[in-house]
């Protein structure tokens, strides 16, 4: 079983910067493609930034494309995603995924595992 915890959510203005980071535990953290994807109040969850196993090929959903970077450290067992130029619409829960193929994927349902999310309220 992977538990997957997230942290560095918080409360910035639009034109900021936030860092989240996504500690694994339980498995084989090198092996996965991890995810990130928000959930907005009203919406449906929406894929934001994926990477693969080794960290390459990263691919980023269009409204975060640079502005957000996804990167990881297998030694850390940690995937980030740097956030720059936050925007309103930003505002969301932010969860990270794990899944069990190492490419990553666009796909919620091709992901096994989630965390519990953390905030991140940008306002103007």
């Amino acid at each position: 079983q992977v538990q997957l915890v997230e942290s560095g959510g918080g409360s910035v203005q639009a034109g900021g910067s936030l860092r989240l980071s996504c500690a694994a535990s339980g498995g084989t953290f090198r092996r996965y493609g991890m995810g990130w994807f928000r959930q907005a109040p009203g919406k449906e969850r929406e894929f934001v930034a994926a990477i693969s196993w080794s960290g390459g090929s990263p691919y980023y959903a269009d409204s975060v494309k640079g502005r957000f970077t996804i990167s990881r450290d297998n030694a850390k067992n940690t995937v980030y995603l740097q956030m720059n130029s936050l925007k309103p619409e930003d505002t969301a829960v932010y969860y990270c995924a794990a899944e069990m193929w190492g490419l990553g994927s666009l796909k919620s349902d091709d992901y096994r595992y989630w965390g519990q999310g953390t905030q991140v309220t940008v306002s103007s």
